[in-house]
């Protein structure tokens, strides 16, 4: 670019979006004069979903201020706990994220999924409509306007991506209330009002059931109980309250 010339310094939790000549403190960077700062910004590659303050010579600018020569930005990451105002957080999950979709709702949080892909303006218009958080690994998705917000999930392992999201958007949890398959509410149930839907002997060896409103499947505490009791009391000893 043959316009200002800035210097723009991109806080160590961002590196991993820049290349690593970006990652030695504030770095020259060319600009035409009249992109916004966020433009740029998204142009080194991080998605202004993960941008916090952008501060200009020791003030911060909005995502609309225009570069000026000699300037030197530096790029903050959200602050943790991050807020989204204007809807009760929820959030919408991508194809990839099934595992991390059913670890939330497990925990009660509103987790909407999208078991096959239905494409990027798709997934960000349904962002837009439910105002939902879309949590995704995909920058390319992530870097779409029409979102209502957005979240890079960092990890590829699914314990790792729950604390991650549970860390930064602190949504309250609810247990044992969310069906894992389709995101609806439970009731509790009794024998009687579920014995069409269960094998016998689970009707021998249980007495206590719960039902989705939604999809009507059927939850009691089965084989792996102790397994999901373990999620759920890690993340209640952690970011309850």
């Amino acid at each position: 670019m043959n316009g200002p010339e800035i210097h723009v310094e991109v806080a160590p939790a961002l590196h991993l979006f820049v290349p690593s000549a970006r990652r030695t403190g504030a770095t020259p960077l060319g600009t035409d004069g009249v992109s916004t700062l966020g433009h740029v910004i998204e142009s080194l590659g991080v998605p202004l979903t993960e941008v916090g303050a952008l501060v200009v010579d020791g003030r911060e600018v909005p995502v609309s201020h225009i570069p000026k020569a000699d300037e030197t930005v530096s790029v903050r990451a959200v602050e943790r706990p991050q807020r989204v105002p204007g809807a009760p957080l929820r959030f919408l999950l991508d194809v990839h994220l099934g595992t991390l979709a059913r670890r939330l709702r497990l925990l009660g949080v509103d987790a909407a999924y999208e078991a096959t892909d239905i494409g990027d303006p798709a997934l960000a218009a349904r962002s837009a409509a439910e105002k939902r958080v879309m949590l995704s690994r995909d920058r390319g998705l992530l870097r779409r306007r029409e979102l209502w917000a957005g979240g890079y999930v960092y990890s590829t392992r699914p314990e790792d991506q729950l604390r991650d999201v549970l860390d930064r958007f602190r949504p309250e949890l609810k247990p044992w209330t969310r069906c894992t398959a389709c995101n609806g509410l439970l009731d509790e149930a009794t024998k009687e009002e579920v014995a069409d839907r269960l094998q016998g002997g689970t009707q021998r060896s249980y007495d206590v059931f719960a039902q989705c409103r939604e999809c009507g499947r059927v939850y009691w505490k089965g084989a792996h109980h102790e397994q999901l009791v373990a999620i759920v009391e890690r993340a209640l000893a952690e970011f309850a309250g």
